[in-house]
């Protein structure tokens, strides 16, 4: 002990750190100096015409034995409830940029068919279209987020989309809907002008996708009191030209950039399982999700030249997990299962996008259902919430809450020379002056132990939740729903002002404090 003294001694009169305690992460949280709010629309999801995420998923139509309200179902209404879905991202994807409104409306035996040449060449009969979406979304309670075509539409067809669904008055388009079904027109702020238009979307450059942006954008016309909230179709990862180019020259004609970025542990083609992975993939996964960060940061950064006060909102609106498909299903349907380690994944992310609230006004996981890292699974008329589901259950209590800056000092999740910081953190103060901290510990061996602070206010008590499981690869199944579920979490104490708490290994814990 005398030994350790005199090195520590030595070290701070050499001006080298010394750690005492390298198994104690710091956290300290400054309650009383937050500025921004946590908007809860980072809460939002994604739903394309993509494999069983709309039929199937969604929709099972009136006749169906499966119970639903006009076609949709009332479980998948109730689970996405349940979870305060604050906004649903449609018709896609890249399925948005060969959609075309006008299939999707009138009596559903009328409607044409079509090959959905993006997602499994298979036909889409346009039975669920704008009607449905839109009723779907006042099921849910949620707002809209329509996505337009710009990649095979034309100008005309988006300002008409726009003038049917919002304009409350004489018109072409407005009688038409009325026809239809709907008197009065709906309520929908959010529009994209356009998806992935790097890639699936047109294979634009960025100057030409500025330019139309403009074009498509100044015929997205503002009827009555509905302003619309216009999003144009961001970079691909780490294309930063893109994000400059369109900061440039569409700057505040815009009211969001979206981005777009997975998380896949190999290469694009050979991705790897959803439930078989060994230590490598695993650390590849944390590791590429923690790149987020950095993703948030440098393009915030580039944003932050041309609008330094913050009023153009980065949204990433498709993120998310990607593995090879579950054996035996359509490539195209991209059906993955989803376990502890996507939990970790959402954690984290979640947490990122909640620490730049400032910038981050949006986001979408992709996707709702039974696509990609979905938060629900469907079989004919059973249905599984999946770990992914769990983490938005738990973190649900940030929405519209003010975030609480924070320093955290973490241990390192190590693996074969590379590392990451073990823990993920994000807390906000919610209206009723409640504390929510949440943290994950994405080391599947070690259990991390957090000393906390809680500086300007003073606390008294302290509850959680725990996400967690036995196995990293456990997952929820339809004869087997509960594998991975939420449970009491009672391994953290408050002590006049400070905070023990000692995370298990591969875990998602929210503290509620007050």
């Amino acid at each position: 002990m005398k030994v350790k003294k005199t090195l520590a001694l030595f070290l701070v009169a050499t001006g080298l750190s010394f750690q005492m305690n390298a198994q104690e992460n710091k956290l300290i949280l400054n309650v009383d100096q937050g500025e921004h709010v946590i908007s809860k629309h980072i809460y939002g999801h994604f739903s394309e015409h993509l494999g069983h995420c709309i039929y199937g998923g969604f929709w099972v139509g009136e006749d169906s034995p499966i119970p639903n309200t006009r076609g949709i179902r009332n479980d998948v209404v109730k689970a996405l409830k349940d979870i305060s879905i604050p906004n649903l991202r449609w018709p896609g994807g890249c399925f948005a940029d060969e959609y075309h409104w006008m299939d999707g409306i009138g009596p559903r035996s009328e409607r044409p068919k079509m090959v959905n040449t993006h997602w499994g060449g298979v036909v889409e009969d346009n039975s669920f279209g704008t009607h449905e979406f839109l009723d779907l979304c006042e099921q849910l309670g949620c707002e809209p987020y329509i996505c337009g075509n710009v990649g095979s539409g034309t100008v005309e067809e988006m300002s008409k989309w726009v003038e049917y669904i919002t304009f409350d008055g004489e018109s072409p388009m407005a009688n038409l809907r009325k026809k239809n079904g709907r008197e009065k027109p709906w309520k929908v702020k959010f529009w994209g002008v356009g998806n992935e238009n790097w890639g699936c979307g047109g294979n634009m450059n960025a100057d030409f996708y500025a330019d139309q942006y403009l074009r498509y954008a100044t015929y997205c016309r503002n009827y009555g009191d509905n302003n619309l909230y216009k999003i144009s179709g961001g970079p691909s990862v780490d294309d930063y030209n893109w994000t400059e180019t369109l900061m440039k020259k569409v700057g505040g004609r815009m009211n969001g950039v979206s981005l777009h970025y997975y998380t896949v542990p190999n290469t694009w083609n050979e991705k790897g399982s959803a439930t078989q992975f060994d230590d490598k993939e695993y650390f590849a996964t944390i590791q590429k999700a923690f790149h987020m960060e950095e993703l948030v940061s440098k393009h915030s950064t580039i944003m932050d030249k041309y609008d330094p006060q913050k009023r153009i909102a980065l949204i990433p609106d498709e993120w998310g997990t990607w593995y090879d498909v579950e054996p035996g299903t359509n490539p195209g349907f991209l059906y993955q299962q989803n376990t502890m380690r996507d939990a970790l994944v959402a954690g984290v992310t979640l947490n990122i996008f909640n620490n730049h609230c400032d910038r981050v006004k949006m986001s979408n996981i992709a996707q709702a259902i039974n696509v990609l890292q979905a938060v629900i699974l469907t079989k004919d008329d059973k249905i599984v919430l999946t770990p992914t589901y769990w983490v938005y259950y738990l973190y649900k209590v940030h929405q519209e809450a003010t975030m609480i800056p924070f320093k955290l000092n973490s241990n390192k999740y190590n693996y074969q020379g590379l590392d990451v910081d073990a823990v993920s953190a994000s807390a906000s103060l919610d209206s009723n002056g409640k504390v929510h901290v949440t943290l994950v510990n994405v080391d599947p061996t070690k259990e991390q132990s957090i000393d906390g602070m809680l500086n300007g206010v003073n606390f008294k008590k302290i509850s959680g939740k725990i996400l967690s499981s036995a196995k990293i690869n456990d997952h929820n199944t339809f004869d087997n729903p509960n594998t991975v579920t939420v449970k009491d979490f009672n391994n953290a104490k408050l002590t006049n002002g400070k905070l023990a708490v000692k995370l298990p290994a591969s875990s998602v814990v929210m503290l509620e404090i007050e």
